[in-house]
């Protein structure tokens, strides 16, 4: 963080000074709120958990080196303490972003984010230093957390947004108000809670209607492929920029592709030229998250040449997000478990049906939560596109869920042994263990609440020595 008194972060957030000897004494480390991570110069966020009181570690904290706490209540240690400590953090990430001259960009979509943000990141930071969400940080307290995190030297700031109701978004624009604004997609992530894609539009638009006008440098950067995000330029007075493979997109692909491999290749155009790009990334979904992080670095000056090159090079930065790992016996695990949706289950099937080309797929699946009425549906749909991908064999794994996988795949023509119905993720394992043989891939997705992850790590496990993980 920039360096802040706490005198001064004590009259940003409205708290008073508890047992601190000199408020002239400055923050000049990182904000945090798990105690394992303070460390001399900074200042310790105590939140009150289902579980656990950060306030129970403040005077661990301090011996850390910890300059005080921002409490609810006096610790017996130097703290600044407020009503609230969530309206504090974000009281400071305003102050703080206002006085950084950072250009901040933030997204937002129902898929796709966190893949997008660390491609933006990733280019970015080619061109000078960058701040980005990690992992999926983006609600009222990971975001306020990653802008506290910025410094003076930092030229751009990526922030996630993620909502799960109308306002959401408007909230966390509040705190730290966007130049640049990027909408993904509308998909049926979470369809169960805002009750309909209109309303997930309603709220993923909050965005574009923070953004600053067109003279004033706001820019909204909208999918053109994707009908209700094309449809928030009205919604903005910002400069409004579209990406995707449509003919009318400023920043489109062409020629798209998947290697051997199952990695996207394509030809990138942007207004100022043309480049091609071969990514690392696996799925053709990765296409459309390029060209948005192109979009971004266009905008902020970069040429395709210098994006294609940063696109080409880019990796995962988050886990278990089309993880791909060889076993030392050729079996390919495709650890995906991270989350699920209709959406990113598609995706996920196409990319493993182009990975295994000659050879024999697996598609382990479970539950994708918070469809609501569309549950049943959706999780039909999905166990018929693994039939008609020909992937050789469905592993749908958990209880109701699960068997309207099966049952879709079934209803598809996949009968015999080609899907099965098992009750948990250990007999997943078992049943992989006993039928994986050399050239195997291997699919493992679900919503992070079913934790498949553990199916995907104890295959690894088997084999860990030699493993090629990419």
């Amino acid at each position: 963080m920039i360096a802040l008194s706490l005198a001064e972060i004590a009259a940003v957030v409205g708290g008073q000074t508890h047992d601190i000897p000199d408020p002239s004494v400055q923050v000049t480390s990182e904000v945090v709120r798990d105690s394992r991570e303070a460390g001399p110069g900074s200042l310790f966020a105590a939140f009150v958990g289902e579980r656990v009181d950060g306030h129970d570690f403040a005077a661990q904290v301090v011996g850390q080196g910890a300059v005080a706490v921002l409490a609810s209540r006096p610790v017996g240690v130097p703290a600044i303490v407020v009503d609230d400590v969530q309206t504090a953090l974000g009281a400071l990430a305003r102050h703080v972003v206002r006085r950084l001259g950072a250009t901040l960009v933030a997204l937002t979509g129902s898929a796709g984010k966190t893949s997008t943000k660390d491609l933006i990141a990733q280019v970015l930071r080619t061109k000078a230093p960058t701040v980005f969400t990690p992992g999926s940080l983006n609600n009222e307290i990971g975001l306020p957390l990653t802008a506290l995190s910025a410094t003076e030297e930092t030229k751009f700031l990526v922030l996630e947004m993620g909502a799960r109701g109308i306002g959401h978004i408007r909230y966390l624009t509040d705190l730290t108000p966007p130049r640049i604004g990027l909408v993904l997609n509308v998909g049926t992530a979470h369809i169960g809670e805002f009750g309909g894609r209109e309303q997930i539009a309603q709220a993923k638009g909050e965005l574009v209607e923070a953004l600053p006008p067109a003279e004033d440098g706001g820019v909204a950067i909208l999918n053109a492929d994707d009908p209700l995000v094309r449809a928030m330029a009205s919604r903005t007075k910002a400069k409004v920029v579209l990406f995707g493979e449509s003919a009318e997109a400023d920043v489109r692909a062409e020629n798209v592709r998947l290697t051997d491999t199952g990695q996207p290749a394509f030809s990138l155009h942007t207004p100022s030229g043309a480049s091609d790009v071969t990514m690392r990334l696996y799925g053709e979904h990765h296409v459309s998250n390029a060209l948005a992080a192109a979009a971004v670095a266009h905008e902020l000056g970069m040429s395709a040449e210098e994006i294609a090159t940063a696109l080409s090079e880019a990796g995962s930065l988050s886990r278990w997000r089309m993880e791909v790992t060889e076993r030392p016996d050729g079996v390919t695990i495709v650890n995906d478990a991270y989350n699920a949706n209709p959406e990113s289950m598609r995706a996920a099937l196409r990319a493993l049906a182009a990975m295994g080309k000659g050879r024999r797929t697996w598609a382990v699946l479970g539950k994708m939560a918070e469809l609501g009425d569309e549950a049943l549906a959706e999780h039909d749909a999905v166990g018929r596109l693994a039939v008609r991908l020909n992937v050789g064999k469905l592993v749908a794994v958990g209880g109701l869920e699960a068997s309207w996988l099966q049952l879709g795949a079934y209803n598809e023509g996949s009968w015999g042994e080609e899907s099965v119905h098992v009750s948990d993720a250990q007999a997943a394992v078992d049943l992989l263990r006993s039928e994986l043989r050399p050239g195997d891939v291997v699919l493992v997705k679900a919503s992070r609440s079913v934790g498949l992850e553990s199916v995907a790590q104890a295959l690894l496990q088997s084999g860990a020595e030699g493993v090629d993980a990419r």
